[in-house]
């Protein structure tokens, strides 16, 4: 990967030190990756001091687990906000999911994929607490394609359920390997499809 030029501005004093540290590893794992991102890359960009960093965060760890935190309350980042949309039917939410793109800074020149699945590639086997933080989102994200399945009048609302989520997945892996938006289309089209033959045609 190459190397980022992210800056983030510094207010007078060392005020939201935290807020601008979150805020550079975002770019920085984003851009970098998680294990290629140091301790001094990420408080230069922080503009904080090595001691402000670890007055915050006593690990890299403890970074990583609070980023993950940080980005899955996000729900525009992980492209699922479509499913919370009030305006929509739940068939509806269901296709909007695969219409919406994960977003990243404005100067991505690449397709990166979900963030908390970056996330966890890099921390399994050596953050255990942020690859569960990870898994629990994930798991919680099929119990919500579930639920809404159940809404939009699936026969078996769990297998549905759990077929989208391995399909939108799988879209966002494969959109990052190719760096290819594409897939998505793909899984659009695929996605009312499963959905006609669980719950009927609309």
């Amino acid at each position: 990967m190459g190397t980022s030029e992210v800056t983030v501005a510094a207010p007078a004093g060392g005020r939201g030190a935290r807020q601008r540290i979150l805020r550079a590893a975002a770019e920085l794992f984003a851009s970098d990756g998680i294990h290629a991102t140091g301790i001094a890359k990420l408080t230069a960009v922080a503009h904080v001091s090595t001691r402000t960093f670890y007055q915050h965060f006593p690990s890299k760890e403890a970074l990583v687990s609070a980023y993950v935190q940080w980005i899955e309350s996000d729900e525009e980042v992980l492209a699922e906000s479509a499913l919370e949309r009030s305006d929509l039917s739940a068939r509806e939410r269901l296709l909007e999911l695969f219409a919406e793109r994960p977003a990243g800074p404005a100067s991505a020149t690449v397709v990166r994929g979900c963030p908390l699945h970056n996330a966890a590639v890099e921390a399994a086997g050596t953050m255990p607490e942020a690859a569960a933080l990870v898994e629990r989102h994930k798991r919680e994200l099929a119990a919500r394609l579930i639920k809404t399945a159940a809404e939009a009048g699936a026969r078996e609302p769990e297998v549905l359920g759990r077929r989208l989520a391995v399909l939108f997945e799988g879209a966002r892996a494969l959109s990052t390997s190719l760096n290819d938006p594409r897939p998505f289309e793909d899984a659009q089209e695929l996605a009312q499809t499963l959905i006609d033959a669980a719950a009927g045609p609309a």
